[in-house]
């Protein structure tokens, strides 16, 4: 841990309360959440912690980018590992949502579950975080167009959302057609979609008997929706 003394023990304390507050995620929710516990585990007085945290809300911004950094750090070491091909890696990054959302899912609830009443999560803090995981599934479909591993795709969208599209595009310097980004947008929301089934308990507890099997059913269908398994069956 690199710098000053002083700078060495902020970061060590803001580490111990992130820790803290992970485990009253668990216990109690992020609605009660409460700093004053926090302190009391610190073994300080509450205005110590408020030194480093404002209030409840910082918290849950602490939380908040803490969890992303987290999840988005393991997606990328999964896709880094997987083959060469746009399914492996679109299958790498499904797979490892869903293990990381399996192991802490009170911190994959804080992230995609209901809103905590009266909380806004800063744009400022939370985005960049907040957007990796799906900016990596748009580069691995951008990739797989631009290497012609994706087929059909063509299309144009309605005009209602043909400048959300460019816009998306822009930022993030995707060469895409409409059609393979509205797939590509259609792939997140059914990722995570199974995904928060499983982790809450959507499904119901003996609907299926194989939670693994149905998942990388769902992933490769979606691989397949994508246009991603036709090019990997042709090449292999």
């Amino acid at each position: 841990m690199a710098g000053t003394p002083r700078e060495r023990a902020r970061q060590q304390t803001l580490e111990d309360i992130t820790r803290i507050g992970r485990r009253q995620l668990g216990e109690v929710g992020a609605a009660a959440l409460s700093l004053r516990a926090v302190a009391r585990e610190l073994g300080v007085v509450s205005s110590a912690v408020y030194r480093y945290v404002a209030n409840r809300d910082e918290l849950l911004t602490l939380l908040l980018v803490d969890a992303y950094t987290e999840l988005g750090d393991e997606v990328d070491a999964a896709v880094e590992r997987a083959g060469p091909s746009a399914s492996d890696r679109f299958a790498a990054l499904a797979r490892a949502v869903r293990s990381w959302a399996l192991r802490e899912p009170s911190r994959y609830a804080l992230l995609f579950g209901s809103p905590v009443p009266g909380y806004a999560a800063p744009a400022e803090r939370t985005t960049a975080q907040g957007t990796r995981v799906v900016t990596l599934l748009a580069r691995i479909v951008d990739d797989a167009w631009d290497a012609g591993g994706i087929t059909g795709g063509a299309g144009v969208a309605p005009n209602e959302l043909a400048a959300d599209f460019q816009a998306i595009r822009d930022q993030l310097s995707l060469s895409v057609p409409d059609g393979v980004l509205a797939a590509t947008v259609q792939a997140w929301s059914a990722l995570f979609g199974a995904v928060s089934f499983e982790v809450f308990g959507q499904y119901g507890k003996d609907t299926f008997v194989d939670p693994d099997a149905l998942y990388d059913y769902t992933v490769g269908r979606l691989a397949e929706q994508l246009g991603l398994l036709a090019k990997c069956a042709a090449s292999s």
